[in-house]
């Protein structure tokens, strides 16, 4: 039994409404990764996480919760359900992530920022201000509170003094440099994703890396925003020989995700045919997008190892 469709949306409306995220989390998870690297507060330019890789261990919790659930009579209550959260966040009862993935997560956003500052990049963090994108408002159509919520992101941004912002995944780039400017009257940030700043500043490796891996786009990059050559540049720029699968680049093949939080069973049908397709040109892959990177993963069990784009530009480009 499925989870009613309207409710379930509702519940994540009613969050980003009422707590300025989809899923709301601790402020020391969502800030845990700036710890110990100076980062300055706000400034001229950010990097800006959206709380993408954070909200992983949580989104992957309430999935688990939302299967056991979907299968048993208590589906039924949703509604019901929705009404208690707009009082009590319940999704805080739902997932329960531990200390060591929560800090597994941590790693990709600290990742970019030190490749970045081995770059030479100069930029601030917002800090409790980070605050989530939006994005699954978006691809749901909760377009009222995503309207209202892009405005508050804005704000914080611009209270901040920030002109530029630096990305780290799909779904927070796209948002910010394609959704908002049609929300948001007089929108004049430049955003850029960390692979196109690192592209430009063409940082020389300070390792070499071995070996093999499927190159994995994701499609909000790849045809949304057009961010199909910078990877490939950075990973071949170090010596990893990529493999390209059947469907890549703007014809890449969706990871599932978007599905995972309405049809967990449809977007895991989905993630393990994307995984034999990457399977059948090497046994390792690469993916840039935390969804993609959770979905493939799990599809995959023991047959194919999985890695952010960020594990190995930390390896090759930090010093």
């Amino acid at each position: 039994m499925a989870l009613p469709t309207g409710a379930t949306i509702g519940i994540l409306a009613d969050n980003l409404r009422l707590r300025r995220s989809v899923l709301p989390i601790p402020t020391e998870d969502a800030v845990r990764w700036t710890r110990g690297l100076g980062l300055p507060r706000g400034g001229r330019r950010v990097l800006y996480t959206g709380l993408m890789y954070q909200l992983i261990p949580y989104i992957e919790g309430l999935v688990t919760a939302q299967e056991q659930l979907g299968d048993s009579w208590l589906a039924g209550f949703t509604g019901v359900g929705r009404q208690v959260n707009k009082l009590l966040n319940i999704s805080r009862f739902m997932a329960h992530p531990s200390r060591e993935q929560r800090e597994a997560w941590d790693r990709i956003p600290r990742n970019v920022a030190l490749v970045l500052q081995r770059a030479g990049v100069e930029f601030g963090a917002l800090y409790e201000e980070d605050l989530y994108s939006g994005a699954l408002a978006y691809d749901l159509g909760a377009d009222e509170e995503l309207r209202e919520h892009a405005q508050i992101v804005y704000a914080a941004l611009r209270r901040n003094g920030v002109q530029e912002v630096i990305t780290i995944d799909p779904h927070t780039t796209n948002m910010l440099r394609s959704v908002y400017p049609t929300l948001i009257d007089g929108y004049d940030l430049r955003v850029q994703s960390y692979l196109e700043v690192l592209t430009e500043v063409a940082p020389i490796p300070t390792h070499r890396l071995e070996g093999e891996a499927a190159i994995h786009d994701s499609c909000v990059f790849a045809r949304y925003e057009g961010v199909v050559q910078a990877p490939r540049d950075l990973l071949e720029g170090a010596g990893l020989t990529l493999r390209e699968p059947e469907h890549s680049g703007t014809q890449t093949w969706c990871c599932g995700g978007p599905l995972e939080s309405l049809f967990p069973k449809k977007a895991a049908a989905q993630a393990a045919r994307r995984v034999e397709e990457l399977r059948a040109v090497s046994g390792r892959g690469v993916t840039m997008c935390p969804l993609c990177y959770v979905n493939l993963q799990k599809a995959a069990k023991d047959r194919m190892r999985f890695e952010d784009i960020s594990d190995f530009l930390r390896q090759a480009y930090e010093a």
